[in-house]
């Protein structure tokens, strides 16, 4: 898909915002370096869209994802679980605290929805679509889909995780998908964003500039 400079964004496409909460930012459990850096993109791409929509990280105290949960084990070290490799995290985004929180700066009030991930104890959930089993809904691609939504925009954090996971999973639904690559941050781990890349690639999701936008 080609996009003119001066985008024409319609009553049918979706900004889809991942994961812009406090764990993620700079001082943040989880920090993604510079993950602050995509609030004023995101603010100004959001103003031109009808439909938005945010998704936020909402983990129990004991989930299975987090290294402090399992002895002897570090974060960013990986266990093997019923549903995979499963990379264990610092304790983040646990329900009801500052660090679950969306970013002060970020703009909530366009948003007509807000998705809720990963509270099941037993299983993370990077996708905003699907849980890391990828058969467990979240609910959000039926919302999609009886709003009529065509094509999805995504931008938020991480690039190489959630966001890469949900824009995955919602070419593979059969929309079209778009990457807003500097309103995200990545993490980078062991050649994770490189990785990303390849696979928007292959999977024919586009990636575009924030000055597309302008």
């Amino acid at each position: 898909m080609e996009w003119g400079l001066a985008m024409k964004i319609s009553d049918r496409d979706v900004l889809l915002v991942i994961d812009v909460q406090n764990d993620f930012c700079t001082g943040g459990a989880l920090a993604v370096p510079g993950g602050e850096k995509v609030v004023p993109a995101i603010n100004r791409i959001a103003q031109k869209f009808a439909n938005v929509v945010l998704t936020q990280d909402w983990h129990p105290g004991d989930h299975v994802s987090f290294a402090a949960n399992h002895a002897g084990k570090q974060p960013f070290q990986t266990i093997e679980l019923d549903y995979g490799t499963q990379v264990l995290w610092p304790t983040h985004c646990v329900q009801g605290t500052a660090g679950a929180e969306f970013h002060g700066g970020l703009d909530v009030t366009r948003a007509s929805l807000v998705v809720r991930k990963g509270f099941r104890r037993g299983i993370d959930s990077y996708s905003a679509l699907f849980e890391n089993d990828h058969r467990t809904p979240t609910g959000l691609l039926g919302y999609l889909r009886e709003r009529e939504l065509k094509t999805v925009f995504v931008a938020g954090l991480a690039l190489d995780f959630c966001v890469r996971f949900s824009a995955e999973d919602a070419r593979k639904a059969g929309f079209e998908v778009v990457v807003i690559e500097d309103a995200c941050r990545g993490i980078d781990l062991d050649g994770s964003v490189a990785a990303a890349h390849r696979s928007f690639g292959e999977l024919g999701i586009s990636v575009i500039s924030f000055e597309a936008f302008l």
